[in-house]
């Protein structure tokens, strides 16, 4: 099946196609939107593609700049050289900004893409007007023993773990939607075992015992998941987070799962337009 046959919400379709050439990789993006509004960067989640955020490209582009992009190790993105990390993955978007001459990014990140946003903020803090996140954790807050073992323990599992029924039980796991599951499932089976593997090497560093004392997000930040979101600490931490924060809007989004912009377009779209109505210029 072919990813554009996922379902009505994955048809949108971007007029631009670039590249930019990466140590290890040819990162691809796509851009749409005019050229003079604030940028908004689409920065979708672990094994996922930049069809992730059809569902939003029209309600944005009326508005603002909209870049998608496949991550390293992703979609178009592939193949890629050697392992890679979430702050590399924050240096490959500030490369494709500075290809562009932009200079402030308004973030929008789900799950990995959530971590890259906050790695992109971590070391580059002047560059980011706003961010959003959809189903990702804080990686300056700590984390308890437990929550570390399990998640590094998942690396030597998945290695033995027969590939098809492990994508088939995490399209079904990540979203509510039959169609946004077809997709998941889709772009899980265009990886190869060991590029899941890779993927999945890059995000288990990103939480630590210790987290990042004192670093806060210090734009406007919009933090969202799903109401059903299953995965890992992310309802459990949520609230905290949200106090944690010195500017934020906390939204559970209903009857969704971890994929929740997918789950429930109509409601993210507007709780996004909404926060970026009154955080942009």
């Amino acid at each position: 099946m072919r990813l554009d046959e996922a379902g009505d919400s994955m048809n949108a379709s971007l007029p631009m196609e670039s590249d930019i050439e990466r140590p290890g990789c040819i990162l691809h993006y796509w851009l749409t939107g005019p050229e003079d509004r604030p940028l908004v960067a689409l920065l979708h989640g672990a094994t996922m593609d930049h069809h992730m955020f059809d569902a939003q490209l029209s309600a944005l582009a009326a508005h603002y700049r909209v870049l998608a992009w496949d991550a390293r190790g992703h979609g178009c993105s592939r193949p890629t050289a050697g392992d890679f990390t979430l702050a590399d993955c924050a240096d490959d978007l500030i490369a494709i900004l500075d290809q562009l001459g932009v200079q402030k990014v308004i973030l929008v990140g789900q799950s990995m893409g959530g971590y890259i946003a906050q790695f992109v903020y971590l070391r580059h803090p002047q560059r980011v007007q706003a961010m959003v996140i959809v189903g990702a954790t804080c990686i300056a807050l700590p984390y308890s023993r437990w929550e570390i073992l399990a998640l590094r323990w998942t690396l030597p599992l998945f290695r033995w773990w027969p590939y098809d029924h492990l994508a088939r039980l995490t399209a079904r796991s990540i979203a509510l939607k039959p169609d946004v599951q077809a997709y998941a499932l889709a772009t899980l089976r265009q990886l190869e075992p060991r590029e899941f593997l890779r993927i999945w090497k890059a995000i288990t560093p990103a939480i630590s015992r210790k987290g990042i004392p004192g670093h806060v997000i210090g734009v406007p930040l919009l933090l969202t998941h799903g109401d059903q979101d299953r995965t890992g600490s992310i309802q459990r931490q949520a609230p905290t987070w949200a106090a944690y924060e010195p500017d934020v809007d906390y939204k559970v989004i209903p009857n969704a799962s971890h994929n929740a912009n997918q789950d429930q377009p109509t409601f993210f779209n507007e709780i996004l337009l909404s926060f970026l109505g009154r955080h942009t210029h």
